[in-house]
């Protein structure tokens, strides 16, 4: 095909409409990325008076230097989400488990998984993959401060600096939601190593087994009558 040339500004409105098309996936992109990021910074600096104070947040906002905010306000959401993946009721779940046998406490706990040989239950881990499994801890690493500073209130309230408060608080929570958290885990460990498999029930068509009756299945061949033979 040869195409006919129709002027100079035509062919620069064109040029032009290829740069555009190869250049907009990368803009959007950018921008996409630079929403996240200011995102980022606004949770970061409403979590800092969320924790601080409102008043002790600004102040202390305001005598950091600015590129210092910017590069540490973003790492907040991070370091939470971090701080949510490490499932530390599971390692201490497995300690449990392992040394239940030397301690006597533990071992009421266990009595009836040691001391009887049941199956052993396959535990799987959560799949970060699944979008579930991926919002929930999305949503549950955003909120801590929140649940913290409100802990902190109704646990700690005569404590008087805010940001130990709700230290203390999100350090209660934690503890609270782990143990709970853990013994659910064993309840459910303990109902798959009692399990029992039992036999499928029988529906009988009479009023006892004897009087049942066997049919043989039709044939689907057709069968001679003494006429034909």
């Amino acid at each position: 095909l040869v195409f006919i040339i129709s002027g100079p500004l035509v062919f620069v409105m064109d040029k032009i409409d290829r740069i555009i098309y190869k250049v907009a996936p990368f803009v959007a992109g950018s921008i996409l990325m630079g929403s996240v990021y200011w995102t980022a910074v606004t949770y970061g600096a409403i979590t800092v008076m969320q924790v601080l104070g409102h008043k002790e947040g600004l102040n202390v906002m305001e005598g950091v230097d600015p590129i210092f905010l910017l590069i540490c306000l973003p790492s907040i959401p991070v370091v939470l989400m971090l701080g949510k993946m490490c499932r530390w009721e599971d390692y201490l779940l497995r300690l449990w488990r392992k040394h239940a046998a030397k301690l006597p406490f533990l071992q009421h706990f266990l009595s009836t998984v040691c001391g009887r040989n049941l199956r052993v239950p396959t535990e799987t881990q959560p799949d970060l993959s699944d979008m579930l499994t991926a919002t929930r801890l999305f949503c549950g690493a955003l909120i801590m401060p929140t649940i913290a500073t409100v802990m902190g209130k109704i646990m700690f309230g005569s404590v008087h600096s805010n940001f130990q408060r709700t230290l203390l608080g999100g350090v209660a929570f934690t503890i609270l939601k782990g143990a709970l958290k853990i013994y659910f885990k064993q309840q459910q460990y303990l109902n798959q190593a009692n399990r029992v498999i039992k036999d499928y029930p029988t529906e009988e068509t009479g009023p006892t087994s004897s009087n049942r009756v066997i049919k043989d299945y039709p044939s689907e061949e057709p069968r001679l009558s003494s006429s034909s033979v």
